[in-house]
């Protein structure tokens, strides 16, 4: 075994850059691991867990590349994997229309915006000082502790601006995606989410629906917790309600706090503008893009969810959800639970379980799932293995910054999976215009054989009547 440890002072790199570096270099052949970060105190600690050599004098501001490979050709092609992933120009992020380099950096500046993605312990600083030079602030970066959270968020509304975030992975402005985001067309509607999937699956159903987002505003998912009171949320509607090329405000979050959501209710009731609330466990996303349909006086046509329907036995067994965003997996809970309860037999009433592999809890040394599915793989491994489990249900989000080729990913164990006995059902979160190609996606991962549909909800409802059949 060959361990190869390389230190790069005074190198950063944003948080999804790092984590498709390490994504990049663990899909080189023989790598057992691999991990590509800052030299945080975390990642430190992390380095030290997984086995290899802590260099001396590490600190936050060097980038560290670890690769453990069967042998030296081996480590030396996972680094350089690593390093042309870092090399490599970013992805373009312009919302499904052409748009040329220098409006993309006029929107940014239009908008005055900064966006951090440094390690949690130091985004507080980054972040105040943006907002004291007058900026509103994209914060990528998570474990920002809850109370500096706080104040930089009233920081902001002291001085009219916004803060998304901790934990921002998705924005459209003025039309252009930030983070993780689809390629959408322009439009009339402007989005406000305590969740990132949650506003993807929104901006893509409504673009299958023929109507664009002019603006999709990421507050991060503890916003709307009562502690933090909606803060950013609040802001975000007032500043949808004052751009006059909105016309319909829909706000999307996670199950949130009571008080927060009685907040955001009133302020989306007396904001002057058309606007739909939805939040998870009340609402599912496909009622709320029908609802801002209604609102802007168009056609509600039932969308285009279903891809493709495997029709044909499983065997009996629990429900297993293995999502990669935590709002998707919120939706998909409350939908299938409500089926299950209602069809109320002996295989809906217990066992089942909805994971978000997003959480921090399975991403620690490895990249978000929607960037490396290797933590997904595992589990339809073990699933297809394991005959309690009847029917699995996944997330597959496209768009920029995601995974390039998630069915080529992903579509072997599906069909592993579907070849062991057990059903299989993908949400495809995307729009026509996303770069891997969401016809080609669907088509490979229909042809492992599992449903595919468009709407989580739906594929929600499906896998759920699937899990509660009777043999």
């Amino acid at each position: 075994m060959t361990e190869r440890v390389e230190v790069r002072r005074g190198r950063y790199y944003d948080s999804v850059r790092l984590m498709q570096a390490s994504a990049a270099a663990e899909a080189a052949p023989g790598v057992e691991r691999a991990l590509v970060a800052m030299g945080t105190d975390l990642n430190r600690s992390l380095l030290a867990g997984l086995g290899f050599t802590v260099p001396e004098g590490l600190g936050p501001d060097d980038l560290v590349l670890a690769i453990r490979a069967g042998d030296p050709a081996a480590a030396d092609q996972a680094l350089a994997a690593a390093g042309a992933a870092l090399a490599a120009a970013p992805a373009p992020t312009g919302g499904g229309f052409e748009v040329p380099s220098p409006r993309r950096a006029g929107a940014v500046a239009q908008a005055n915006l900064a966006l951090i993605s440094v390690p949690g312990p130091y985004a507080f600083v980054e972040a105040m000082d943006a907002l004291r030079a007058g900026m509103s602030v994209m914060l990528f970066s998570d474990n920002v502790p809850l109370p500096q959270e706080i104040a930089l968020k009233q920081e902001a509304i002291r001085r009219g601006l916004l803060v998304m975030g901790p934990g921002a992975g998705t924005a459209l402005v003025h039309g252009v995606g930030l983070g993780f985001a689809n390629a959408v067309r322009p439009g009339p509607v402007g989005i406000v989410g305590a969740s990132g999937t949650g506003i993807q699956q929104l901006c893509c159903l409504l673009d299958d629906a023929g109507v664009g987002v002019r603006h999709a505003l990421g507050t991060g998912s503890r916003d709307l917790h009562d502690e933090v009171g909606g803060a950013s949320t609040l802001a975000a509607i007032d500043a949808l309600a004052a751009d006059p090329e909105v016309e319909v405000i829909a706000v999307v979050s996670k199950p949130p706090g009571p008080e927060a959501a009685e907040q955001v209710r009133a302020a989306a009731a007396g904001c002057g503008k058309p606007a739909a609330v939805a939040f998870m466990g009340e609402v599912t996303l496909e009622e709320a893009a029908r609802e801002v349909l209604g609102l802007l006086g168009r056609p509600i046509l039932q969308a285009y969810t279903d891809w493709a329907i495997v029709d044909g036995p499983h065997r009996p067994g629990h429900l297993l959800g293995l999502f990669s965003g935590g709002t998707l997996r919120d939706e998909a809970r409350a939908v299938a639970g409500a089926v299950l309860r209602e069809i109320a037999t002996e295989a809906g009433a217990a066992g089942h379980a909805m994971l978000d592999l997003g959480d921090e809890e399975y991403t620690r040394g490895r990249p978000h799932p929607m960037i490396d599915h290797r933590t997904r793989l595992d589990f339809l491994a073990q699933a297809a293995a394991d005959a309690s489990v009847g029917v699995v249900l996944l997330d597959v989000v496209l768009g920029y910054g995601a995974h390039p080729d998630p069915a080529g990913a992903l579509a072997p164990a599906v069909a592993n999976l579907t070849t062991a006995g057990a059903a299989a059902v993908v949400s495809l979160c995307g729009t026509a215009a996303d770069p891997q190609g969401r016809e080609r996606q669907a088509a490979a991962i229909a042809e492992a054989g599992a449903s595919v549909l468009l709407s989580n909800a739906a594929a929600a409802r499906l896998a759920a009547r699937l899990a509660g059949e009777r043999p």
